[in-house]
């Protein structure tokens, strides 16, 4: 019986997964696995799409199989109110179910002379124990992310790249819950991207925006301070890397780093590895140091 309220519980998350890849699959003529930066961001004329169109943003995936060497049983945060004091921890599993839905929408075109689009984003990322029972399978963290990001086109050559596009986010991440493990952060995230055969680079330098309670205060000490995206397609395989740093060039130097593998299996459908390493790969652990990895499926990529 507890087997089959697993394969039950993990089949609907496949589903509403799968139902949204098809949604995407008709809004893009078939044509989900987008080539290039000018498609994905509509940078010219040949590739606009209009307005309020669903489209892929961060890629969306399941892995049913996610490990960690190190639960973060209970929590702490840098605010030192008591408010903040978490209770004695909780007998977390190592192996958990994790999955990112992710979307982004145009709602201005053509603004500041014709050169700017104004898009509204989301994603979610979700962590699932899944398979504990003793704990009633609940969803450990969930982190939600809206953004509104303004992207400029541009065309330039910068150390053998080609400059795409640059722009500025305005960016919330928060995990919905109450203290002692309410985590939050508004950012205003610069970006640009670049390009170069199969080479896709996204660099982001982010500035943190002052909160008036903050649940976390030494955030940007464990997730960093800014990020680098180099991203590899090889014969349908698409590698990634991911690298954040809070900028201390000295012995606290912390941040994380994180590869993805994507493999085609079928059509759009790819096996997926994920592995990371460092703190922040929630906002509930970021300043819980870990390795994690995790395999499953990649239903929409970085390209």
């Amino acid at each position: 019986m507890k087997l089959l309220q697993i394969k039950l519980s993990f089949f609907l998350v496949l589903c509403s997964c799968f139902i949204a890849n098809a949604q995407l699959q008709a809004l893009f003529n078939s044509k989900t696995q987008l080539r290039d930066l000018t498609e994905r961001w509509e940078l010219d004329t040949t590739s606009v799409r209009g307005t309020f169109l669903v489209t892929p943003y961060k890629p969306m995936y399941v892995l049913p199989i996610r490990w960690t060497n190190n639960p973060n049983e209970r929590p702490s945060s840098g605010n030192v109110d008591p408010d903040y004091v978490a209770p004695p921890g909780v007998d977390y599993d190592n192996i958990e179910t994790k999955f990112q839905l992710s979307f982004k929408t145009k709602v201005l075109q053509g603004i500041f002379w014709g050169h700017g689009d104004l898009w509204v984003a989301y994603t979610q990322i979700s962590h699932w124990q899944i398979y504990n029972n003793d704990l009633s399978r609940p969803f450990r963290e969930v982190n939600y992310e809206p953004e509104l990001i303004l992207n400029v086109p541009v065309k330039f050559n910068f150390l053998g790249f080609k400059a795409r596009m640059i722009g500025v986010a305005l960016n919330h991440q928060s995990n919905g819950k109450s203290e002692p493990f309410s985590r939050s952060w508004n950012r205003i995230i610069l970006h640009a991207g670049l390009e170069r055969k199969n080479w896709t680079i996204y660099v982001r330098p982010w500035f943190r925006m002052p909160a008036a309670k903050d649940d976390n205060p030494d955030i940007s000490e464990y997730v960093g301070r800014g990020d680098v995206n180099v991203i590899y397609t090889k014969n349908g395989n698409i590698f990634s890397f991911i690298g954040s740093h809070n900028l201390n060039f000295n012995s606290k130097a912390r941040g994380n780093s994180s590869f993805s593998w994507s493999y085609p299996i079928k059509n759009n459908l790819k096996g997926y590895l994920l592995v990371s390493h460092g703190y922040g790969e929630t906002l509930i652990d970021y300043n819980n140091l870990q390795t994690t990895v995790g395999i499953g499926v990649s239903l929409i990529e970085w390209l």
